[in-house]
């Protein structure tokens, strides 16, 4: 057998991926809830005990070493594989999983509350309800983080994943009624919305290349953490921004908000997606109810 000392944790390899993602010590301190001290403590102990340096901290900021790099990326690995095997037995155990994530991107949070009502008289399996925006939603299934995605379609998926279609929403640009953009003359093309502030949600992806939708590089915006935020800003007068209808309706008939003329509503069509080879009783029941709820909740086509 060999030494002891010179094995790693699953917590080891938890903080290293934590530091990786957000970027700093502070930031992952914050993420795992814990003090940077301790964290910084955690990877020089580490560090000692595998002989080797994880981190080189000649620059102003700690980077990975080689050594530090193959061991995150290896890490990681292991890292899914004992959530994996978490997963098994309690599935193997139960049939009913103890927890089903489901990450979604352009639905209200309240889409998934009759849900969470008609799920507790089947089973006790926890539900947690994530949003995760462009890149970040699809992102979310591929590592692991959520168990079921309901968001917009893209043009290319991984075939480990299975897709199927829900509906579509209905989107629009709006601004608030007094907003500059409501007095103007010309077409509402892109070159015209160049000319104002666009309020947008902040892609969650923490690794993939982020996406943005209906933006040109050059154009001014405020960009938000989540949808919540958009909604606010948008109705302060602070720019200009598309939103779902079933989201902008209520908003139009309170007079907080005002669809602008001459711009084009857009169709989007909106999937559930889960990966193939990860299906518990209450991951499947999930499924089909959200297919089912989808027809009454008036969301959409």
């Amino acid at each position: 057998m060999g030494n002891l000392n010179n094995s790693i944790t699953l917590e080891a390899l938890q903080v290293l991926d934590a530091i990786a993602r957000r970027g700093s010590f502070a930031a992952a301190a914050q993420e795992l809830n814990r003090a940077p001290s301790s964290l910084s403590y955690q990877v020089q102990k580490l560090e000692q005990d595998l002989d080797l340096v994880i981190f080189d901290r000649s620059g102003h900021k700690a980077v990975f070493t080689d050594a530090g790099q193959l061991l995150l990326d290896r890490g990681r690995f292991i890292l899914s594989a004992a959530n994996d095997l978490v997963e098994d037995a309690n599935i193997l155990a139960h049939g009913w999983e103890l927890e089903v994530s489901i990450a979604y991107d352009l639905l209200p949070v309240d889409f998934f509350f009759p849900l969470v009502k008609e799920l507790e008289s089947h089973s006790k399996t926890r539900i947690k309800l994530q949003e995760e925006i462009l890149a970040g939603s699809w992102e979310a299934l591929a590592y692991g983080r959520t168990d079921l995605l309901i968001c917009a379609k893209i043009e290319h998926t991984p075939i480990d994943f299975k897709i199927e279609p829900l509906g579509n929403i209905n989107m629009a640009w709006v601004a608030e009624p007094s907003h500059i953009v409501h007095k103007r003359t010309s077409e509402f093309n892109q070159s015209t919305r160049n000319k104002y502030r666009a309020i947008a949600v902040a892609d969650s992806a923490r690794t993939s290349p982020v996406l943005s939708k209906n933006l040109e590089d050059d154009q001014p915006r405020l960009t938000v953490s989540n949808f919540p935020a958009k909604i606010d800003a948008l109705c302060a007068g602070l720019g200009i921004g598309t939103l779902p209808m079933h989201i902008a309706e209520p908003l139009i008939k309170q007079g907080k908000l005002k669809i602008i003329e001459g711009s084009d509503k857009q169709s989007v069509e909106i999937v559930i997606a889960w990966r193939r080879n990860k299906m518990g009783k209450a991951k499947s029941w999930c499924i089909q109810y959200l297919k089912k709820h989808w027809k009454v909740s008036g969301l959409g086509s």
